[in-house]
């Protein structure tokens, strides 16, 4: 008896010491890692200036950019001047063969879509963050472009997305 009496105080210490470290270092469970300091955030309209143009996908980015924010983040988002801010351009949007058949003809198409980024961080200048991102998706030949592209640049927007996000307050 006396023996698992000391186990359970050995046991309760160590939950206690491994709880009480646990304070002082920032965990977030949405996978964010921003400062305390930080409210606001200002997503700006995406810009355009690949050669191929898509009219939708600079508000596509955007609005998604925006939702990440809103989704994980308690950042209130204002239309100017944010603790964080957000500028991106598209820079690429093209079509090339993914794979080529033993006879010289594409049998799948790959679509990837470029935007250079840039994060401002006001309150921590030494997280400012300028980077180009690229995501692709995959389509057979025997599809044209017209048929499949909203759903192509769906998944495309949303990977995006999510690594632009993770680039600017994740930082894992």
């Amino acid at each position: 008896m006396r023996m698992k009496t000391r186990l359970s105080m050995l046991l309760t210490c160590l939950c206690t010491l491994l709880l009480s470290g646990c304070a002082y270092v920032n965990y977030s469970f949405s996978g964010t890692s921003i400062d305390t300091d930080v409210k606001t955030v200002t997503v700006n309209y995406f810009g355009y200036k690949a050669l191929k143009v898509n009219p939708t996908l600079s508000n596509d980015l955007t609005e998604a950019m925006r939702d990440k924010f809103k989704k994980l983040t308690k950042l209130e988002e204002v239309e100017m001047d944010g603790d964080l801010e957000i500028e991106a351009e598209v820079t690429g949007y093209e079509v090339r063969a993914a794979s080529v058949s033993a006879d010289e003809v594409a049998e799948r198409n790959r679509l990837t879509v470029s935007v250079k980024l840039k994060f401002t961080n006001r309150k921590h200048p030494e997280e400012d963050l300028e980077k180009s991102f690229s995501a692709f998706a995959d389509y057979d030949s025997t599809n044209s472009l017209d048929a499949v592209e909203a759903s192509l640049c769906e998944e495309i927007v949303e990977k995006l997305a999510e690594d632009m996000f993770n680039a600017c307050v994740a930082q894992w």
